[in-house]
């Protein structure tokens, strides 16, 4: 009875907007005072002693290093070379909205920001060329979510140190997944416009000098990424360290195009600190909670429950998509992962499911949420930057649903599609 307390309270609190964080720490105190008798402090000693743990520091230096790469004009220079190496194809600047996305997602770790950064400018840019406002903005929500797959990634950050796996391993898990979400988005904009659901000015083929132009204006963005998976698959650091040099060279790559100032890096770490103190407070927030539902054996029961239904670690997985998708429209993606994950991993360790495929099933799961009524935040970004009404966003992304779940289910099959390349290293 305690344990159905702890989640009614919790589940009230959210369907009454009060912020996740707050709804996780009175529905833990709410369990105690009515529960078996624990000291109420035990909420806040819980608090900070999960946050002592070495890979969250990479969630501060990767948010900063996304609003430094936003702010060293960056953006621009991607979307120009993608434009010039995909811009020919049927779908023109859609495509090319897409590739950027692709290659942003190796700077950035947070879907938000490649929406409301990379996004701005991609919006504006189709918007220019004749692409109706809805199309845009359903494009650049669609591709913002291959961000947090494709490494760095503050979201893995968090699932790997609440699920107590290799942040690498999770990392190299996410390369083919994100790079297959772009190439079936970039078929749906083939299908849509070939079909002429969607109107889409065909450019032509740039030239050759235009292509080289182009790159070398980008390579020292492209070269982030690049050094990012490298040092990953050599071991010479670690994803944290790893983040902290990526700020370094984000800082450095600012100031010489000038693009970037004193003032501007003020204001750069004041915007960061404000999105890691709200993921800060939202998982510290979470561990009292976590550790309340693990006490009360709800793991257990899950396990118990779901292995009286099926033996089959595939029906599992389907079972678990179903009702992830379902509460990531509801939920904040990290709350999710915060609370799902110390009650889940028991369950998909009894089947024989490997912690890190799992992972990235999850996230994306999660991730297709933010792109989902009624409360997707990737949604509200889109269409605020094209202005346009929430019911044109949402009749121009369903389209869209339909290769983010194919590549879901192909993740959800096919297991070595994730793990292949951590396994390799």
């Amino acid at each position: 009875m305690s344990i159905g307390i702890l989640l009614v309270v919790f589940l009230v609190l959210i369907a009454l907007e009060v912020p996740v964080a707050f709804a996780m720490i009175f529905a833990a105190l709410m369990f105690i005072l009515t529960g078996p008798g624990l000291p109420e402090q035990i909420v806040i000693q819980r608090m900070p002693g999960g946050l002592d743990s070495f890979p969250l520091l990479a969630i501060p230096l990767f948010v900063l290093a996304g609003h430094l790469f936003n702010r060293a004009g960056i953006s621009e220079r991607i979307f120009d070379f993608a434009s010039a190496a995909v811009g020919h194809l049927r779908g023109g600047l859609a495509q090319v909205n897409i590739a950027a996305s692709i290659i942003f997602a190796g700077m950035s770790g947070v879907a938000q920001a490649d929406a409301a950064g990379l996004g701005a400018v991609e919006i504006r840019q189709m918007r220019e060329r004749g692409y109706s406002a809805p199309f845009a903005a359903a494009v650049t929500a669609a591709s913002s979510i291959i961000g947090p797959i494709i490494p760095p990634s503050v979201i893995m950050v968090i699932y790997a140190v609440t699920a107590q796996v290799s942040l690498t391993q999770l990392f190299l898990a996410g390369i083919i997944p994100g790079l297959l979400m772009g190439l079936c988005l970039m078929i749906m904009v083939y299908i849509l416009v070939r079909t002429g659901v969607e109107t889409a000015p065909q450019a032509p083929r740039a030239e050759r000098s235009e292509l080289l132009r182009t790159f070398l204006r980008a390579l020292p963005a492209l070269a982030a990424p690049v050094l990012l998976v490298l040092g990953m698959l050599t071991g010479v650091a670690t994803p944290t360290e790893l983040g902290a040099l990526i700020v370094l060279y984000a800082a450095i790559l600012g100031f010489i195009n000038k693009a970037l100032t004193v003032r501007g890096l003020l204001e750069t770490l004041a915007a960061s600190a404000v999105t890691t103190g709200v993921l800060v407070f939202i998982i510290a927030a979470a561990f009292p909670f976590g550790w309340l539902i693990s006490v009360q054996n709800l793991p257990g029961m899950l396990v118990a429950f779901m292995q009286s239904l099926t033996d089959n670690p595939l029906v599992l997985l389907l079972i678990l998509n179903v009702a992830l998708l379902i509460v990531g429209l509801f939920l904040e993606t990290t709350a999710i992962i915060l609370i799902a994950t110390p009650a889940l991993l028991p369950l998909v360790a009894a089947y024989g499911i490997d912690p890190v495929h799992f992972g990235v099933v999850m996230i994306l799961n999660l991730l297709i949420g933010s792109l989902t009524p009624p409360f997707g935040v990737i949604l509200f970004i889109c269409k605020h930057i094209a202005q346009i009404s929430f019911g044109q966003m949402i009749r121009a992304i369903i389209p869209f649903y339909a290769p983010l779940l194919f590549v879901l289910l192909m993740l959800t099959f096919f297991p070595q599609l994730v793990l292949w390349l951590p396994n390799l290293f």
